[in-house]
């Protein structure tokens, strides 16, 4: 096949291929490259009228030459360098004003940095060469127009290039730490939760074996005793029915702890937490001297996250076992209210008749109800009301997060090496200033001085 005929093949498969990528560009990338541009061909080519060049017509080329290498350097980084060898050679001094971005923008794209470095090479060389070549259809070059030469070569192409490939290998190296770091911390997060699961475990199994048996004969012994009083003592056989009763809810709550310490969100809750099982806890209590009454706020029927019933469970117990425990006498209310996204339980007991002093609880199944409401993204209110008696009352999503946030995010500890916190963003250090670019910035003070310079001759000329 004919060269030309292949080289019109290939030339129109680039051109389908520029205006593809044109097309899936951002529209933000496709305005600021016709912006940057626009704005290159007017600085190229508006001083031309006002300080007219010698060859006039070459001046406008290169200025449109010039602009034709803005976007060339994202689809073509090295033809847009070896690009800006007739722009620099060239007498029209504001195009060449845009070589420096254009080698900087072009030479990051450049992989490998051999290749790069190359590319750079050759372009330099061939400014040097071409003002050579200019200057020896003239005359004789001398030893400061060589020097000069060199020194256009190092301003507007070396100098620019060795910024773009500080700037250019820094990005993907800070991209590359923080995902290494990113990594670290989960695999530490996870290490650490890991260990929290099986010292939960662990706990989990020294409570079944030490608790589970004694409660299991415990459990035992009632039942015998429930049928060794119906049968005797038939006075004492609701006393021993509740006693029976009593070790068995122990058992299924130790299975509940259980299940709860080994991270086992989706166990089997039964029907706990339905109104049938809070009016049940209320009549217990009835039984047991307490003047309680449910009062049910639903619209309609709530099928909350077992979790979550498990919690209104918890809290009914807790509330009403305080009350017979604390204000015995006092009437005790338990509300119970469905807000759509939550659920709120709430026991409340008035004063109760006469005077008591304080009760020497510990606290501690208040202390873990609210461990366990939180688990759940809930909240847990405790305290006297103004009017005399106490209030409990909980907050609970019906749909809490799963699965349930036990572990704590890791946070930097204040103390030991290699656990100091970073430093804020903010703060600046000489570390980030030099790996943060600024050290390529300075590669290109020379570079604007230059340029400025160089502009300001062309003005006065």
């Amino acid at each position: 096949m004919n060269p030309a005929v292949r080289a019109g093949r290939r030339l129109r498969r680039e051109v389908a291929a520029v205006r593809e990528a044109v097309r899936g560009a951002p529209r933000r990338t496709v305005v600021t490259e016709s912006v940057l541009t626009g704005l290159v061909l007017l600085c190229s080519l508006a001083p031309v009228p006002l300080v007219p060049p010698s060859h006039p017509v070459a001046s406008v080329l290169l200025g449109m030459w010039t602009a034709l290498l803005v976007p060339a350097r994202r689809r073509y980084p090295s033809l847009a360098v070896l690009g800006c060898v007739p722009v620099v050679a060239g007498e029209n001094v504001w195009a060449t004003v845009a070589v420096p971005y254009v080698v900087w923008s072009a030479v990051r794209r450049i992989t490998p940095a051999r290749r790069a470095w190359g590319v750079v090479g050759a372009s330099g060389a061939g400014v040097v060469l071409v003002l050579l070549a200019v200057h020896f259809a003239t005359a004789f070059p001398e030893a400061p127009y060589l020097a000069g030469s060199l020194g256009l070569g190092a301003l507007f192409i070396v100098l620019p290039a060795l910024s773009g490939l500080l700037m250019g290998r820094r990005r993907p190296l800070t991209r590359l730490l923080r995902e290494r770091n990113a990594y670290l911390e989960h695999a530490r997060f996870l290490t650490e939760e890991a260990a929290r699961m099986e010292e939960r475990t662990r706990i989990a199994a020294e409570m079944h074996d030490l608790l589970g048996h004694r409660i299991s004969l415990l459990s035992v012994h009632a039942g015998a005793l429930q049928l060794t009083a119906e049968r005797q003592a038939p006075a004492l056989a609701a006393q021993a029915e509740l006693l029976h009763s009593t070790a068995r809810t122990a058992m299924e709550e130790l299975r509940g702890i259980l299940g709860v310490l080994r991270h086992q969100p989706d166990e089997d809750t039964g029907e706990r937490g339905t109104r049938e099982d809070l009016a049940a806890l209320v009549a217990g209590s009835r039984s047991a001297g307490v003047d309680a009454e449910l009062h049910w706020e639903a619209a309609g029927p709530t099928d909350p996250d077992p979790r979550t019933r498990q919690a209104v469970h918890r809290v009914t117990r807790e509330g009403l076992t305080n009350a017979l425990k604390h204000a015995s006498g006092a009437p005790v209310r338990v509300v119970y209210r469905d807000e759509g996204d939550t659920v709120v339980i709430a026991v409340v007991n008035d004063a109760p008749p006469a005077p008591r002093s304080p009760g020497g609880g510990s606290r501690s199944g208040l202390v873990g109800l609210r461990e366990r409401i939180g688990l759940l993204g809930g909240t847990l209110h405790t305290g006297p009301r103004p009017e005399g008696g106490f209030a409990l009352s909980a907050r609970i999503p019906v749909r809490p997060v799963s699965p349930p946030p036990y572990a704590v995010p890791p946070r930097p500890v204040a103390d030991g090496a290699g656990s100091r916190p970073p430093l804020p963003t903010d703060v600046l250090t000489w570390p980030r200033l030099l790996g943060g670019g600024c050290a390529a910035l300075l590669v290109l003070l020379p570079v604007t001085a230059g340029t400025i310079a160089l502009l300001i001759l062309a003005a006065l000329h």
